[in-house]
């Protein structure tokens, strides 16, 4: 049997504003083509599959549209809901969608229901139990999860003793291998900026051993791709949602398992529709620079070093790197005036061209040229004749 550990699908999300329904749509291609490929059984995906709690129409559209694909290519799926998704607007309708091979995990009467499925002929031969862990947000499920206090660590701690408490009944008819997947923040695991925090009113990250005697944990929530440990793995996001994640290389785990439990694990890829850039340096070079030629078709964050802030900046870097996202400024050897604070310059200013000069510098980051220069010297000089005549 072959499962495919995918996880923050984030449908509808944006990248610093422009829309990503189409490159989501891209990988939802290569995930179907993949999983008829391959003859991947069961595709898991491990939360967020939505990015917000009220996903538009045609985000909605495209899960549909992806789910009965995956099915028709031949697999079932199984999905839990994470911090982003509204899990019981997700799980609507779940006893439903099992018939057709969409088996959803998403409220706490669930956490030790799995989906079974399996690995031999005989009526009573091995099985493979598969158990969703939905984001549980401590404060609101502690009281039904019966612990205290209220942290990451004590509700994903009774998840998965209840897990383990149904694995050992049903072990005793039957061999079990425990797959589980958990939307969470565990030990070890590497973030990036796209990611939002769980760990609000307390430590967020839950320690591996509370995952020791499953075949395999699959994990949701960190975006880069990662094996924290033989048996316990983040797939990461299939898209890049921040710059942080420019040098990630996104994919997932396509997990084989037999009658003797998980045999193989190895890397999937995904193609990105769009590189990422994070260029650095000070304008004339990255307007120059040929080794920067590659970035000119990638979405591009960029920080100018120039000592001032160039005027025009954006403008002038877009005639290069059209797809500019964002502009920072961290200018190096800057003029010791640039730090000081707008306070400390008003206050030492001793006419009004001063004050006006000190503003544009203050807001701008840069000083005030000749010529900007001379037509704050003329407003002024107009307005002063305009207060003479009055």
């Amino acid at each position: 049997m072959r499962l495919l550990h995918t996880s923050d699908w984030h449908l509808g999300r944006s990248f610093h504003g422009v829309g990503m329904l189409d490159a989501q749509q891209g990988f939802i291609d290569q995930l179907v083509d993949f999983v008829g490929d391959e003859k991947v059984d069961v595709v898991l995906i491990a939360g967020d599959v939505y990015d917000r709690a009220l996903p538009g129409v045609d985000v909605v559209r495209l899960l549909d549209d992806a789910l009965v694909r995956l099915t028709e290519a031949g697999a079932q799926v199984v999905l839990t809901s994470g911090n982003h998704d509204s899990a019981i607007r997700l799980g609507f309708a779940s006893r439903l969608l099992e018939r057709g091979g969409v088996h959803l995990r998403t409220r706490l009467a669930e956490l030790d229901v799995p989906v079974l499925l399996p690995l031999d002929a005989a009526a009573d031969g091995p099985v493979l139990a598969i158990y969703g862990i939905p984001w549980l947000e401590p404060r609101l499920v502690a009281g039904h999860l019966g612990v205290d206090p209220a942290s990451h660590f004590e509700v994903t701690r009774a998840a998965t003793e209840m897990i383990r408490a149904d694995v050992a009944t049903r072990s005793k008819a039957r061999t079990v291998h425990p797959v589980v997947l958990a939307h969470t923040f565990a030990s070890g695991g590497i973030s990036s900026d796209s990611e939002r925090d769980l760990s609000i009113g307390g430590v967020g990250a839950v320690p591996l051993d509370l995952f020791d005697g499953f075949g395999y944990t699959a994990l949701g929530h960190l975006h880069g791709r990662q094996s924290l440990s033989p048996t316990v793995r983040y797939s990461g996001s299939p898209l890049a949602y921040s710059f942080s994640e420019a040098r990630h290389r996104k994919g997932g785990w396509l997990v084989e398992a037999d009658a003797t439990g998980i045999t193989d694990v190895t890397e999937v890829f995904w193609e990105a529709p769009r590189a990422l850039a994070v260029l650095r340096g000070t304008i004339d070079h990255l307007l120059s620079a040929e080794e920067h030629a590659w970035a000119e078709a990638a979405y591009c964050q960029i920080t100018l070093t120039d000592p001032q802030r160039p005027a025009q900046a954006m403008d002038k870097l877009r005639a290069r790197f059209p797809d500019t996202l964002v502009l920072g400024f961290e200018p190096e050897g800057a003029a010791a005036d640039v730090s000081t604070s707008y306070s400390a310059r008003l206050a030492a200013a001793d006419d009004d061209l001063s004050i006006c000069c000190g503003f544009l510098e203050h807001v701008r980051g840069r000083s005030t040229d000749d010529a900007e220069a001379a037509v704050l010297r003329e407003a002024l000089d107009a307005a002063r004749l305009e207060e003479m005549s009055l």
